[in-house]
């Protein structure tokens, strides 16, 4: 599968090592940075770029990276077509969830609130969970995407 991720300095070292990580499992990555860490970087600069091409690619994924994540999924968000869903800890069918019920196509890491094997746990999980494909479920989607 095609993944794009990006992050700001917060994420940058877990990015890193999930770029590494999806590479193993088989995914084809492409890395919108931040490519060095600079503590004064912002966002958006790296999370648009992810969000456009996940809205414009409709077989691939995305992962963005930050702090808590919501600030990330925002700026996502803002892209039609894009369904960020948020994961920062807790139950991880919290992120099911997001891809059976809502076909989300971007999962937002919030940083601060979670370990590196968490991350790449998550991510698989939701990697591996396909859209539920219930009618009630589609019927809302479209009403997002509209």
């Amino acid at each position: 599968m095609k993944i794009y991720i990006g992050t700001d300095h917060a994420g940058f070292e877990l990015k890193n090592r999930l770029v590494s990580f999806l590479t193993k499992l088989g995914h084809e990555v492409k890395d919108f940075g931040a490519y060095s860490y600079e503590a004064w970087d912002d966002y958006p600069d790296f999370i648009r770029p992810v969000a456009v091409a996940v809205a414009g690619d409709k077989n691939s994924r995305g992962i963005i990276l930050g702090g808590s994540g919501q600030g990330e999924a925002m700026c996502a968000n803002r892209i039609p077509g894009v369904r960020a869903a948020v994961y920062y800890g807790g139950p991880i069918d919290i992120a099911i969830l997001s891809r059976e019920h809502n076909e989300a196509n971007i999962l937002s890491l919030g940083v601060r609130f979670i370990e590196d094997k968490e991350a790449e746990k998550v991510v698989s999980v939701w990697l591996a969970t396909p859209f539920g494909g219930e009618e009630k479920h589609a019927r809302r989607i479209k009403k997002i995407d509209a």
